[in-house]
């Protein structure tokens, strides 16, 4: 019976399976184009910075960040916090759809999924760093240590460790399960001796039946089903690294649904950012169309409104419950004092230029649409930056306030996280179809009955 919630074509030029497979694979049995050397070059430059500025974190201390006595986090925990919200992308697209069968994900989540797993890795980086001795990371372990004594339940750092190790895991294995049908294909295709073995021992013994595809799309549901809470719970437990404390801007139950929609939005702008380059690199306009582009600037749109609504919301808060020292942080250190600048940049591209997505021509127009999700994460990073500096130098003691500037090495180790995912993006469009092959074959097909229903319908 045809899919009535399919209305739009969603699979473009009434294509044949044999079809579907060539243009798919063509990333993978082709050779890489010059542009694809050309971001492995920037994206290696990158990662040498960072493998620079990681050595002098680890030799020299963390004395070569830009911390003080006051501001204890600094561009560590905020870029950790922004790589994080990146992440949920993926994961929300495979299970969020998953359950509400929203076909038209389909063409996205392979590469959603493939960001989320590179994003969470490089956000796993700054706890780790920020430590200060890494080495000595087992002690985090749920196990009593060699000096017989468990670690800290109550610290943040352990949540944090739970969280993302949690959910890096959980989305690895989503990620590559999904694979497994296309890879047995490559396996099939692949003329490589090498190639037909790493493919083939990766795809384990798929061999396309109904049989393996019912207990495939079981997998899937019950993978979907335990990763749909660590969506929620991962940021959600890193909001009260900030929330369960008694800081000024923190102590506040706003901050776990505030920072879960934060991620949302910042990580769906960087699916559409990296949609709209892969569409355009590698001619996939049948299969990524406006129609999927028009949908998550939808989704854009709305998750604005939600942000809007709580800075909004922390404001009025701060203002009726008439403490002082929230009123000053909210009103006179972001709203009009030290880091108005970066307020107003957070508010102006968070919660008014994606309202451009109210127009269909804005939503339809490529330039518009990548220009804004840039201009999205931009302002998500300064969200980040306003909730932790702005707090954390002007605290509660005058005497303690002291202004933070990153060093170097700071933005050394930033940098190395874009080349680490500049890379980990690239060596994913080198070997693996950017999309899901086994879903868009049953998309194309409910296209092809539903025209032949309509055309019967007009005789």
């Amino acid at each position: 019976m045809l899919n009535n919630k399919i209305r739009y074509a969603l699979v473009k030029g009434n294509k044949t399976y044999g079809q579907i497979t060539d243009e798919l694979l063509a990333n993978v049995e082709q050779k890489p184009p010059l542009w694809w050397y050309g971001a492995m070059t920037i994206g290696t430059i990158l990662l040498a910075i960072g493998a620079w500025a990681v050595y002098m974190s680890l030799s020299q201390g963390l004395g070569t960040w830009g911390l003080t006595n006051s501001v204890a986090w600094g561009w560590d925990i905020i870029n950790f916090v922004w790589w994080i919200g990146i992440g949920h992308a993926g994961t929300a697209f495979s299970i969020f759809f998953l359950v509400f069968r929203q076909k038209w994900a389909g063409s996205i989540n392979r590469a959603a999924e493939a960001m989320t797993v590179f994003a969470v890795v490089c956000a796993a980086m700054f706890p780790l760093l920020h430590m200060g001795r890494p080495w000595l990371a087992f002690y985090i372990a749920p196990y009593p240590n060699t000096r017989l004594l468990w670690l800290n339940f109550n610290s943040p750092l352990f949540w944090d460790v739970l969280a993302i190790t949690t959910y890096l895991i959980t989305s690895i294995m989503l990620w590559y399960m999904g694979m497994v049908p296309d890879l047995a294909t490559i396996a099939q295709r692949t003329k490589n001796k090498v190639g037909k073995f790493l493919y083939g021992m990766f795809s384990m013994g798929w061999n396309g039946s109904l049989y393996s595809y019912n207990r495939y799309e079981t997998l899937m549901k019950i993978l979907g089903g335990l990763a749909a809470p660590l969506v929620i719970s991962v940021h959600t437990i890193v909001a009260l690294d900030f929330a369960v404390s008694v800081m000024p801007g923190w102590h506040t139950t706003i901050l776990p649904p505030y920072f879960f929609v934060g991620a949302i939005f910042s990580g769906f702008a960087m699916v559409l950012t990296i949609m709209i380059l892969l569409r355009k690199a590698f001619k996939l306009t049948d299969y990524i169309t406006e129609k999927h582009l028009d949908n998550i600037a939808q989704v854009l749109k709305f998750g604005s409104l939600i942000i809007g609504l709580a800075y909004v919301t922390e404001l009025f808060t701060a203002w009726y419950s008439g403490v002082e020292y929230e009123i000053f942080t909210f009103f006179r250190a972001r709203f009009t004092g030290n880091y108005s600048v970066q307020f107003w940049v957070m508010f102006t591209f968070n919660a008014i230029i994606p309202q451009l997505f109210w127009f269909k021509k804005a939503r339809r127009n490529l330039v518009i649409l990548f220009i804004v999700s840039i201009i999205i994460n931009i302002g998500m990073w300064f969200e980040r930056y306003i909730i932790l500096v702005s707090t954390l130098a002007q605290d509660y003691l005058p005497s303690s306030w002291t202004p933070y500037h990153p060093t170097m090495v700071d933005i050394g180790i930033y940098l190395g996280t874009f080349g680490l995912f500049t890379c980990g993006m690239m060596m994913f469009i080198r070997y693996i179809p950017i999309i899901a092959i086994n879903e868009v074959k049953p998309i194309a097909r409910a296209e092809k009955l539903r025209k032949l229903k309509e055309q019967n319908h007009e005789h």
